[in-house]
């Protein structure tokens, strides 16, 4: 099933990039989130995202199943899905986005990426903090960004509200190939 939907994902954003040889593509990103509170941490991971990135265009499409994330307690897990962020409703999130000036020849840059974060159905532009390395043809993208939790019109009970943080640290890192490999 995880290879189904993989497959559709892919032609959905190689019908928005025609493949190139200067197109890169990441099949295991990994993105993490961490949020803080008084009565017990919530992180988890998700190590099946997949990212293109366009040199030429200097433009960058993630999309990632939220169900992929992986947390330390089952309840968790469930709660993130059935009760926040409601994966049967919206099962992924996407982002696409412009690296602004970007110089594909330099090894290590930092820049901002600017675009469109999509999370329960809810679209946001933001500028993200990206580090890019070049090493001998192939990219690795890594950053860190904060979200809020009510700009993605997730909904937190009253009684569980100080139990869940308002803002979520989220950590991502991808290794891009060349995309024909």
């Amino acid at each position: 099933m995880n290879k189904i939907l993989s497959l559709l994902l892919l032609i959905t954003f190689l019908t928005n990039f025609n493949v190139k040889e200067n197109q890169f593509i990441a099949r295991q990103g990994q993105i993490s989130f961490f949020s803080y509170t008084s009565v017990e941490n919530i992180e988890a991971k998700n190590n099946q995202v997949l990212s293109i990135l366009d040199v030429d265009k200097q433009e960058i499409a993630i999309s990632m199943l939220m169900r992929a994330f992986v947390f330390k307690k089952d309840l968790m897990y469930e709660h993130f899905n059935e009760s926040y962020i409601e994966s049967d409703i919206h099962p992924k999130a996407n982002f696409i986005g412009k690296i602004i000036d970007f110089n594909a020849s330099e090894k290590t840059q930092t820049k901002i990426v600017r675009g469109k974060l999509t999370i329960h159905g809810i679209t946001k532009e933001i500028d993200i903090k990206t580090t890019i390395e070049n090493s001998n043809g192939t990219y690795a993208l890594s950053g860190d960004f904060n979200l809020l939790v009510k700009d993605f019109d997730i909904k937190i009970p009253p009684i569980l509200s100080s139990n869940i943080a308002k803002s979520i640290s989220v950590n991502f890192s991808f290794q891009y190939q060349s995309y024909e490999e």
